[in-house]
C-alpha cells in the first residue's frame, strides 16, 4: 500500500468497457509528513476521494480489482481509504489535522 495525495481527476471520453462507472484519479505518493515522494500515477477511486485528500492506494492488480469489485478491469492501482489522521510513535504527525 502507498500513502498518496489526490492531485486531480482523469477524464476519458473513450475507455475500456470495464472502466464505465469508475472514477479515475491522479495521485502522488507522499511521506508520512505529507511531503511529495514520487511521480503521479492514475488510480481507480473505490471510496469517493477528492482533490487534496490524503489516501491509501493499493498497487497490485488483484487488490485493485477487488477494491472496485470487478475482475475484468485492467487496473494497476485503486484508492481504498481516505486518511483522517496518522498517529505514530511521537504523536500526531504534522499535516494531519483531521
Amino acid at each position: 500500500m502507498i500513502l498518496a495525495r489526490v492531485v486531480g481527476n482523469v477524464v476519458a471520453t473513450r475507455k475500456h468497457d470495464s472502466f464505465h462507472g469508475l472514477k479515475m484519479m491522479l495521485v502522488r505518493p507522499v511521506t508520512v509528513e505529507g511531503e511529495d515522494d514520487g511521480e503521479e500515477f492514475m488510480a481507480a477511486d473505490a471510496v469517493g476521494a477528492g482533490p487534496g485528500e490524503r489516501v491509501i492506494v493499493v498497487t497490485e492488480g488483484k487488490s485493485a480489482n477487488d477494491a472496485v469489485r470487478t475482475a475484468s478491469a485492467p487496473l494497476d492501482a485503486a484508492i481504498v481509504g481516505i486518511v483522517d489522521r496518522i498517529d505514530a510513535e511521537g504523536g500526531r504527525r504534522p499535516g494531519t489535522s483531521r
